[in-house]
């Protein structure tokens, strides 16, 4: 029997939406970042060695996913990751690799 809930039109959309946020390079990279701590722009900029407007870009795209949240800091936005969902699904791609996929 096929759940229907699976089936929701609104539900479907949603995930294709949060899984095209992850489909970037660059992006997961950050959520590799990310998921050992909290970081701000300027730090990812130089761990991904990518300009501060590039950073920028892909972290507004996770953020308004739902997928990072961030926090000032005095003078200094850090990100970190909001979604769960997100450490859960990334250790489970890596632990596949590491098994040989």
């Amino acid at each position: 029997m096929i759940r229907q809930d699976i089936l929701n039109e609104e539900k479907l959309e949603e995930l294709a939406e949060f899984f095209k946020a992850l489909s970037h390079p660059v992006r997961l990279r950050i959520i590799s970042i990310l998921i050992e701590g909290k970081q701000c722009v300027k730090n990812l900029g130089e761990l991904l060695n990518l300009s501060q407007p590039s950073v920028s870009q892909h972290l507004s795209i996770l953020r308004s996913r739902g997928i990072v949240g961030w926090k000032r800091e005095g003078s200094i936005i850090c990100y970190y990751i909001k979604d769960e969902r997100v450490k859960k699904i990334y250790n489970l791609l890596i632990k596949e690799e590491e098994n040989g996929g």
